[in-house]
């Protein structure tokens, strides 16, 4: 079986970094991200609001580094729940386990004035902040 997202889109606030009862890390956001079509009514794209959560040491990488409008690509999987909310109604919950994360632009980019687009990713295993360095060079 196969269960493998990849979504690029902005943050809609900074992500909210808590730790469970036993100290692991969780990040919880939400992306958004624009639809492949315009209305043809108003001539504007829809964004679909997609939430995403991370835990252990991606979590806090991206607590720290990614914040409100930032510009992102996560990598993941679909996972779905269900809880019992205080009234007694059963509530289901569809969200991406993400993975890895990255930096989808500089912030020239970012800013809308141009730049490089790159992509950087937050990985446990390594992480580098370009800042605002770009020499316009592609990684790959």
């Amino acid at each position: 079986m196969l269960n493998r997202v990849t979504l690029q889109g902005r943050l809609t606030a900074d992500p909210e970094l808590r730790r469970t009862q036993s100290g692991t890390a969780v990040t919880s956001f939400s992306l958004a991200v624009e639809k492949d079509f315009k209305d043809k009514d108003s001539g504007q794209r829809g964004v679909d609001f997609i939430n995403c959560i991370s835990w252990k040491q991606t979590a806090e990488h991206i607590a720290r580094y990614m914040a409100k409008g930032r510009m992102t690509v996560v990598e993941g999987k679909v996972q779905t729940r269900n809880y019992t909310d205080k009234e007694g109604n059963r509530r289901y919950v569809t969200e991406i386990l993400v993975e890895r994360m990255y930096f989808a632009g500089d912030k020239q980019n970012e800013e809308g004035s141009g730049g490089t687009y790159s992509y950087e990713a937050i990985a446990p295993q390594q992480f580098q902040d370009l800042g605002e360095a770009g020499d316009g060079e592609l990684p790959f």
